[in-house]
């Protein structure tokens, strides 16, 4: 892989994220992909691919939908759990698409073109790192959506700001709220009670609050995909129940602690004789 010299490294993030992409994908090592991993039947006439190669021909089949579908859920997986070099792929293999949108947005633009790159750039690999879904259903179109809409956020914020000088007069209240009803703070009161066992609260505050990818936090507890939405599903019908029931926003019984204690004991105990078995 060779790069670019650092004299010669273009200043656009786009031009720039094109430039890697270029350099990963060149001779005498050019990243490839197996489209029989891909889930779907191999309409290209080859197997494995370089991305370049493989990006022209989606280029000229638009109407290929179940193999966009395939590889963009397999360069996704990948960008999330075998590294940067993916991350690069996903985002050269989307670059018709990027730099078409960069092209839309910066027409009239009169602040630095750079800036609408980098937003797009931006937006584009915050769905690639967690947004996206990959049990859904076109996931390049929601990738390319996540890349717009955070470029036209750019241009609708240009030259729409509050003065400091004039922030008393803005109408409606600021005082801040009590966060009685606050996701964190309910998740918290929930491990408490035993309705969220301790070792699943980060990955339930990532997925469900904070929306990251599922795939790499099932690898990182060594469980599968389909185990941990499993989990998460069984936690959000407790919690729903709890909320039903008051248990997070008031004051729970003596009597409702001690079932939800020993609930939570049976949890940890088929748990921990899964793991042994």
């Amino acid at each position: 892989m060779s790069v670019p010299a650092a004299t010669d490294w273009p200043a656009s993030p786009l031009a720039a994220a094109d430039a890697a992409f270029t350099a990963l994908t060149g001779e005498p090592a050019p990243l490839t992909l197996d489209l029989d991993t891909c889930g779907v039947p191999d309409a290209s006439g080859s197997g494995v691919m370089t991305l370049p190669a493989l990006r022209d021909w989606l280029l000229r089949h638009p109407h290929a939908y179940a193999l966009r579908d395939g590889v963009w859920r397999e360069l996704i997986r990948r960008a999330r759990l075998d590294g940067p070099a993916w991350v690069i792929a996903a985002v050269g293999m989307a670059m018709p698409a990027l730099r078409r949108y960069a092209g839309q947005l910066c027409a009239g633009y009169d602040g630095d073109p750079d800036d609408i790159d980098a937003e797009i750039l931006t937006g584009f690999l915050t769905a690639l790192r967690d947004r996206v879904d990959l049990t859904g259903d076109a996931p390049y179109a929601a990738l390319c959506r996540a890349a717009w809409r955070a470029g036209h956020r750019l241009r609708l914020q240009a030259g729409e700001y509050t003065s400091i000088a004039d922030v008393d007069h803005l109408p409606g209240p600021r005082t801040p709220k009590v966060p009685y009803g606050h996701p964190d703070v309910l998740v918290r009161r929930a491990v408490g009670l035993g309705i969220l066992d301790p070792d699943d609260e980060q990955p339930y505050i990532d997925v469900r609050l904070g929306r990251r990818a599922i795939e790499p936090i099932a690898a990182g507890l060594g469980i599968t995909v389909d185990a941990l939405r499993m989990r998460l599903g069984r936690i959000d019908t407790r919690i729903a129940d709890a909320l039903h029931r008051g248990l997070l926003t008031g004051i729970a019984s003596p009597h409702a602690a001690a079932t939800l204690a020993a609930q939570a004991e049976h949890r940890a105990a088929t748990r921990a004789g899964r793991v042994t078995t």
